[in-house]
Order: C-alpha cells, then sequence, then structure tokens
C-alpha cells in the first residue's frame, strides 16, 4: 500500500475516533447516574444480536479482556437491567438475559439522546444520514470478519 492510501486510512481511523470520544461524551451525558456508554452498548447489543451471550462471547464481541465484560455485567445486574442465568450448554458459565428494566433502560436512554441529536440536523439531516448509514454499516462488517478471522 502507498503512502498516499495508508495516509487515508489513517485520516479514516483517526475522524472515526475523535467522533467516538465525542460521541461517547454525549451519551454518557443521558444516562442515568452510575450507567456509562458501556453499559448501554452492552444491553443494546444484546437487545441487537439477542440475549442470553455468555460473558466470553460479550467479551469477544467488544475486544475487551473477560474480566472486564463480567465487571460491566456485574454492574448491570447491579442496576437490574440484566439477569445472569446458568448457561444450559455449559454449567461452568453462565449468560446475560435483559430483564424488563434493561430493555426501558434502552429505550429511554435512546429518547433522552434524541434532543442531544438536534444540534447535528443542520449540518447532518435525516436523508444525509440515512445515505451515509449503508457505508458505515458495510465498514463495520468488513472490521468484524476481519476481527472474527473470517
Amino acid at each position: 500500500m502507498d503512502s498516499d492510501a495508508r495516509a487515508t486510512y489513517f485520516a479514516l481511523f483517526n475522524e472515526i475516533g475523535i467522533i467516538g470520544q465525542l460521541s461517547r461524551a454525549k451519551m454518557e451525558a443521558c444516562l442515568p447516574n452510575g450507567l456509562l456508554l458501556p453499559h448501554f452498548s452492552v444491553v443494546n447489543h444484546l437487545i441487537r444480536v439477542q440475549d442470553g451471550r455468555t460473558p466470553l462471547e460479550l467479551a469477544r464481541a467488544f475486544q475487551v479482556p473477560k474480566p472486564t465484560m463480567s465487571h460491566t455485567l456485574a454492574g448491570l445486574e447491579k442496576h437490574g437491567l440484566v439477569e445472569m442465568r446458568p448457561n444450559p450448554d455449559d454449567g461452568r458459565s453462565k449468560r446475560a438475559w435483559l430483564t424488563e428494566a434493561g430493555h426501558d433502560f434502552r429505550d429511554g436512554a435512546i429518547d433522552t439522546m434524541g434532543p442531544e441529536f438536534g444540534f447535528l440536523a443542520g449540518a447532518f439531516p435525516p436523508e444525509r444520514v440515512r445515505e451515509m448509514l449503508p457505508h458505515l454499516t458495510a465498514l463495520r462488517e468488513v472490521m468484524d470478519r476481519e476481527r472474527d478471522g473470517k
């Protein structure tokens, strides 16, 4: 890969990183006290992908160490957002299941974020965002496959 292409891909990752930091701060400001973006992200993932995942599956999906994910799940369980149940396929592990409060937390957080998204509407109306989403989804899918070695 030539230096111009490397610089282009670096610029893409750099912008994604900065956008990630800015969006994290905006989103965390909308979450209830004691909950952070990793908590919201796990709940959102369990809704998007399906709950009943093991801590190891979630750690792999988020590319964090298993103890980190176990800590995040413990916080969610403490807040009544997930319930850890025995894994019927492996008696040594558990699976994370969303509670009704977990579903309500995610929906409420998205509703609370609504006004925070308003500042984007002038520069990025919904139609423009809808045009961008397939490209961002495709990029994520390529990166997911690379992460999973597929």
